[in-house]
């Protein structure tokens, strides 16, 4: 059973890395929309509102996977 929650654990670290280059990735198009747009205040701040969604989404498992490390002892997070 130890075997199986290890291998759950490397799977579920595994995507947690991947979730952090999905942020990544979305976070450039956002990026470079407000540069073209100029740094008006209206561009900054749906490009702040944008890339705090995005962080949302990529942190939030990242402390799911903290937890679940702490509580359970499976992944490697943390």
């Amino acid at each position: 059973m130890s075997g199986w929650l290890a291998l759950l654990g490397k799977a579920l670290f595994a995507m947690v890395v991947l979730n952090e280059i999905r942020g990544a990735i979305l976070a450039v198009p956002v990026l470079w929309t407000m540069y073209q747009a100029g740094g008006t205040l209206m561009a900054t701040w749906l490009g702040f509102c944008s890339l705090a969604g995005i962080a949302l989404s990529v942190v939030v498992p990242l402390y799911g996977a903290r937890f679940a490390a702490r509580r359970w002892g499976v992944g490697q997070a943390g």
